[in-house]
């Protein structure tokens, strides 16, 4: 028994651990599946699981039922789960870890511990430094350096300490929430890396005023999503969260609020840099205020602007504070006017429950709809996506005609008839050219054989990008965030293809992918290639996820012109390489 409840995000990691250690013994995958799906419920819960399981309530977590619910009992009162402990023993302790490297997995790590006795990290150092695993069916040479470099770089096996940001925002937004509710709070605002809306948070960071700080401290500490807390203060609190999310809450006087929010947004690098420019000029900044000294005064700011002001410098967005040129671009006046998730005027990535989607044709477009799209395009995967609930090419036939008919019906709002296509090993894509010309919108994806060379996957873009009718490339790189390492390729040569052939890029805004990233999407169109943001919605509520994607071009410096969907659809037809679609 432990001295206190585990906490979720330690409860998550065992049955996390778990499903690794049924997918390395070659488990059915609706088995692996279940406990990760359940892992995933218990680390986003917003209450102690511990607490619920103790009620006998766990069942009310979706994902879990009686099975879990009972291993999960155990786990609270043994402190393991007797099916972990029986398959740990089958297999070396560190070949849990190399299941965890970045771009292994169970699967891949078991072939590695059959064919070379890889039972460490260690172990794959060595191999790799020899250049085995370059031989085994599946890896090759890319992926032996890819294993190197994520070594080198401090790859340990144990479990990913930071946390996507949508998951991150659930809780900020909570806490923000109800400390605005309470009657001592003045103003509350979220500060740090989620302020800048970066991919994965490691903290939270929350910055108020107070009329009285003691007492707002004091609910802080017994919010329900609080799992810890240090003893409340005049200066805040410092806790952690069910799912394991330490947050510090810091409250300053009201004259002192912008030091303080602009201390706790800007990155290391940014403040940093702000300090040494600011010393350059006369000044010392700190969260306790900006120090001339010249007078040795020391001015209290009660905004950022007045921070930013009193440096001579213009307001910097939080997005932009990551030391990329920012603050001499806002020297010279020549911050850009970001993109806003209003500049948007429609949705060209979605998906039905044609392929793998939760809505039908017509609750998407309701839902975009009340968005305030005048346009969305049909996208769901094509013949050879490999995951299942494809879309033949005469269900596609069908599929156009259903959403032609619709679309006579629409007042003020174009519905689109378009597709995911997989982009084939070599570059062709797998539906006919005549149904590819039906089609008023084509995105081009890689969903299968992601491990080829760099030389090869950089041609299959480019090849891809060269057919006249394919619009835009989604996901371009194919990373999942903290899951899934980018795949090989030659990004410059296909940012050079996506401006010769006018193929857009996208912006994929699911918060699992934000692909393209902020750097990549920054160098796209400084080379001159045109962006489109898009959603990847599998049902009407994940519309919303395209905040993320605009969150990642902001981050990318990009302006609204730089978005080709920031266009109403006549507009967007013209910068297309097919120009006016076929009808």
């Amino acid at each position: 028994m432990t001295d206190r409840p585990l906490r979720n995000a330690e409860i998550a990691v065992h049955f996390d651990e778990l499903g690794d250690l049924y997918e390395l013994d070659g488990a059915i995958s609706y088995r692996v599946l279940a406990y990760r799906g359940a892992a995933k419920a218990i680390r986003e819960a917003n209450v102690s699981v511990a607490d619920l399981a103790e009620q006998g309530r766990a069942e009310e977590i979706a994902g879990v039922g009686k099975t879990i619910a009972e291993k999960l009992g155990v786990l609270l009162e043994t402190g393991e789960i007797p099916a972990a402990a029986k398959l740990k023993a089958k297999y070396p302790p560190g070949l849990v870890e190399v299941t965890r490297i970045p771009g292994l997995g169970p699967k891949r790590a078991r072939i590695l511990f059959d064919e070379l006795g890889v039972d460490s990290l260690d172990a794959l150092r060595t191999a790799a430094e020899n250049e085995s695993i370059r031989a085994l069916k599946g890896f090759g040479a890319k992926a032996e350096e890819n294993i190197l470099a994520t070594l080198a770089a401090g790859a340990n096996g144990s479990p990913k300490p930071r946390m996507l940001l949508s998951h991150a925002l659930r809780i900020a937004d909570a806490l923000v929430a109800a400390m605005r509710e309470h009657p001592a709070a003045d103003r509350v605002e979220l500060a740090g890396s989620a302020r800048r809306w970066t991919e994965t948070c490691k903290d939270l960071d929350i910055v108020a005023t107070a009329s009285e700080p003691r007492a707002l401290a004091e609910a802080f500490a017994e919010l329900p999503l609080v799992a810890e807390a240090g003893k409340p203060g005049d200066a805040g609190v410092r806790a952690l969260t069910h799912d394991g999310m330490g947050v510090d809450l810091r409250i300053v006087p009201p004259e002192n609020f912008g030091n303080l929010l602009q201390h706790f947004s800007g990155s290391k690098a940014h403040n940093e840099a702000l300090r040494s420019d600011a010393v350059k000029r006369g000044f010392h900044v700190s969260e306790y205020g900006v120090i001339d000294d010249s007078t040795e005064t020391t001015h209290a700011c009660a905004t950022e602007e007045e921070v930013y002001e009193h440096l001579g410098l213009p307001w910097i967005p939080p997005e932009l504070r990551e030391n990329r040129g920012e603050l001499e671009a806002a020297r010279r006046g020549e911050l850009p006017d970001l993109i806003e998730v209003a500049d948007l005027r429609g949705e060209l990535h979605c998906h039905t429950t044609a392929s793998d989607g939760r809505g039908s044709i017509e609750a998407m477009a309701t839902a975009a709809k009340e968005r305030g799209y005048s346009y969305m395009a049909i996208t769901d995967h094509s013949a050879t996506h490999g995951f299942g609930n494809d879309v033949t090419p005469e269900q596609l036939w069908e599929q156009i005609e259903r959403i032609r008919e619709l679309n006579k019906g629409m007042k003020g709002f174009e519905l689109l008839a378009g597709s995911e296509v997989n982009i084939m090993p070599d570059g062709s894509h797998d539906y006919d050219d005549d149904l590819l010309a039906e089609l008023d919108w084509i995105m081009a994806s890689v969903h299968t054989s992601f491990r080829m060379n760099e030389d090869k996957m950089t041609a299959r873009l480019v090849t891809a990008m060269e057919h006249p009718l394919v619009d835009a490339i989604g996901h371009p790189t194919g990373r999942l965030i903290e899951r899934r390492a980018p795949y090989g390729l030659d990004f410059e040569k296909v940012v050079e293809g996506a401006v010769a052939t006018g193929t857009f890029l996208e912006i994929n805004a699911n918060p699992n992918r934000r692909d393209l990233d902020e750097l990549h999407a920054r160098q796209a169109v400084e080379a001159g290639a045109t962006i489109v943001i898009d959603s990847d919605a599998h049902g009407p509520d994940t519309l919303a996820n395209i905040r993320y994607g605009v969150a990642t071009a902001r981050r990318a410096w990009l302006q609204k012109a730089d978005v080709a969907n920031t266009r109403t659809w006549k507009q967007l037809e013209k910068l297309r390489k097919r120009g006016v679609v076929k009808r």
